[in-house]
């Protein structure tokens, strides 16, 4: 067997019980976007070529959110520094940060808008930027 990335075997059985879809977040955030009436497709990929999947898609106005998690994506406010593994960590959130600039550029290319809201922001509040962008694009 290959050598773990993880420093520990409880900390690999941490890592791989995160979800990749249906957090708390994403589903308060999903919740409060439902609520003003918007709907939308769920974990999907906006461009299907790029296999990049935007945690919500409404195709028809060409929006795609992302809702980053605070210690993933690197947020100024709320993100920390790994105690264990800091440069595979300090790695990681380099590249996933680098990603979604990348991601964001490829789908403006595209004639798309990018949302991006952080885990740590109200959802409410999140779900009113989203409206605002939506119903600006809609056709």
């Amino acid at each position: 067997m290959a050598e773990s990335w993880a420093s520990s075997p409880e900390a690999r059985g941490r890592m791989r019980a995160n979800r990749s879809r249906d957090t708390k977040p994403e589903l308060a955030l999903r919740s409060a976007v439902h609520a003003l009436g918007l709907r939308y497709r769920v974990s999907a990929r906006p461009l299907a070529g790029l296999r990049r999947t935007a945690d919500l898609v409404f195709p028809s106005a060409k929006v795609a959110v992302f809702l980053d998690g605070c210690f993933w994506h690197g947020c100024p406010e709320h993100h920390t520094i790994a105690a264990a593994n800091a440069k595979f960590w300090a790695d990681k959130v380099s590249g996933n940060r680098a990603r979604d600039v990348d991601t964001d550029a490829r789908l403006a290319e595209a004639g798309w808008v990018s949302v991006r809201v952080w885990e740590h922001e109200d959802p409410a509040e999140a779900a009113l930027r989203v409206r605002e962008v939506v119903a600006a694009r809609r056709p």
